[in-house]
């Protein structure tokens, strides 16, 4: 018996090792579900169902539909010089900039009783009439395309700065999972963005940018479903009379947290960093489309390579989240900031073809060069938005974390107008792309001089605290006597208490 057991022992040992993998296959893809799990168990379910239908299916997915559709509406169909299209693509972002108003909105203002709900369905109704409008008005005039566009921005805004608010509050009552929060969006973001670009120019190529607008209604009807299916506590009896006195509050309460130094100095950072990394994206998509001096990529290759671009995105995600998250806020920055101005010499050897010396194809290039750039620029926010997070005051909350996403989107603005103003400088237009590499060093250049700002930057990690004391009391005591502002707290401590 001892020796057939002993001659069982090795086949035993086989099948564990053949199973050995397989388990270990398991366990990798079983790690999201359990993440998701353990979100939605101590954040429920309604509110990671918001962030990955507001980050991945209306931003994510449908902000690529809309970027590449965007592009050759302008370059198509309205037959826009690349420096007016870059202006045009600020003008349709300056909802973004005012993103306190709709914050404000949210913490201050319940509609029938909710904070949350009715700004949703707003946000969602709106995407639907002004997409419908760009799909179904053959020869819209540009003033109307871009007043559609600007409105579509702003469906999106709003239902972006509502989940915000949440994510904000949640990290406030989870400060341990604002990381995890965080990756959340920006794996929603990036999975949907990967997946609206890779269908995005074989939908240009068959329908048009015009149906392309038509098929975005779909992100902004489920926006405006979220509104219904959000778990959020109704709030009885509220004394409407009271909404301009709370204006003032929050308004009060936003400059004194922002006159703070700990505030206001990686403010002027995130503001700098986006503002002097110029975006020439109009005159690189230019000449991507170029027969004669650019590589002439098809629809669908923009799609494509664009997709490409947002595995590069979704990579950054994950490296911040499993080997980043717990770094100090300085010591990221500078890193991630010097690498996102040294992948930009890639656009460098791509426009002057130095690529084709090394017998490097252009289309695989181009997917190394966007996969990085997306990766590095990834890289670059996600400490950021964890950082921006950890500067809001309970109770304005929403308000606060949309003043720093404010800020942070008028240095995207100031980035656009300063590409286009510099487009138009260097005389780069529809079918001249002559001084194109020369804008591509400048703006390569100009990325890596926030480094010398970086001492703004808390040396804190997220982990830690970064609020000064007397700003912590202060909330305190605003929690104590004004409970009803914190519209999630209540129900989050119902979930705990299960």
């Amino acid at each position: 018996m001892q020796e057939d057991e002993k001659l069982e022992d090795p086949s035993g040992k086989e099948a564990v090792e053949e199973d050995e993998p397989n388990r270990g296959v398991c366990e990798c893809l079983c790690i999201p579900v359990h993440w998701f799990k353990m979100l939605s168990r101590e954040l429920h379910w309604s509110f990671v169902v918001g962030v990955v239908a507001v980050y991945g299916i209306s931003q994510g997915l449908g902000g690529a539909l809309s970027t590449v559709g965007t592009k050759y509406y302008m370059k198509d169909v309205q037959k826009v010089q690349p420096s007016e299209a870059q202006v045009y693509a600020g003008i349709t972002s300056i909802p973004w900039i005012v993103k306190p108003l709709w914050g404000l909105l949210t913490d201050v203002l319940p509609i029938l009783g909710y904070r949350r709900r009715p700004y949703f369905v707003f946000a969602g109704f709106l995407g639907v009439i002004s997409m419908l409008l760009l799909s179904l008005h053959k020869s819209l005039h540009l003033v109307l395309a871009l007043l559609s566009l600007t409105a579509g921005s702003a469906a999106v805004a709003i239902a972006d700065v509502t989940i915000d608010a949440c994510v904000a509050q949640n990290s406030i009552s989870h400060p341990s999972l604002a990381p995890d929060m965080q990756s959340l969006c920006a794996f929603s973001s990036s999975v949907g963005a990967l997946i609206g670009f890779s269908i995005s120019g074989i939908f240009v190529h068959l329908i048009g940018p015009m149906g392309v607008f038509g098929l975005m209604t779909i992100p902004a009807g489920l926006v405006f479903l979220v509104g219904f299916i959000l778990d959020e506590p109704r709030i009885p009896g509220f004394a409407y009379r009271q909404v301009s006195q709370k204006f003032i509050d929050a308004g009060k309460s936003m400059w004194t947290t922002l006159k703070s130094d700990d505030v206001w100095r990686p403010c002027l950072y995130m503001y700098s960093s986006f503002a002097l990394s110029l975006n020439i994206y109009e005159g690189m998509f230019y000449w991507y489309t170029d027969s004669k001096d650019g590589p002439s990529f098809s629809q669908e290759n923009v799609g494509f390579m664009y997709s490409i671009g947002s595995v590069g995105s979704l990579l950054g995600a994950i490296l911040y989240q499993y080997a980043l998250k717990d770094y100090a806020f300085r010591d990221l920055l500078f890193w991630t900031q010097l690498f996102y101005g040294l992948s930009g010499m890639l656009d460098l050897i791509l426009v002057l073809r130095w690529n084709l010396k090394f017998g490097v194809p252009d289309y695989f290039f181009v997917i190394i060069v966007e996969s990085v750039a997306q990766m590095t620029y990834r890289l670059k926010w996600m400490p950021m938005l964890v950082l921006s997070s950890k500067l809001c005051p309970s109770g304005i909350e929403g308000t606060f974390f949309a003043l720093l996403m404010s800020i942070d989107n008028a240095g995207l603005l100031s980035s656009s107008w300063g590409g286009g103003f510099l487009l138009h400088i260097l005389k780069i237009t529809r079918t001249q792309f002559n001084n194109l590499w020369l804008a591509t060093l400048i703006r390569n250049i100009l990325r890596i001089t926030p480094l010398c700002l970086l001492f703004l930057v808390p040396r804190a990690d997220p982990n830690s605290s970064i609020l000064p004391s007397e700003s912590l009391s202060s909330k305190e005591d605003h929690e104590s006597s004004e409970p009803e502002n914190i519209e999630l707290v209540p129900f989050v401590n119902s979930v705990d208490g299960k």
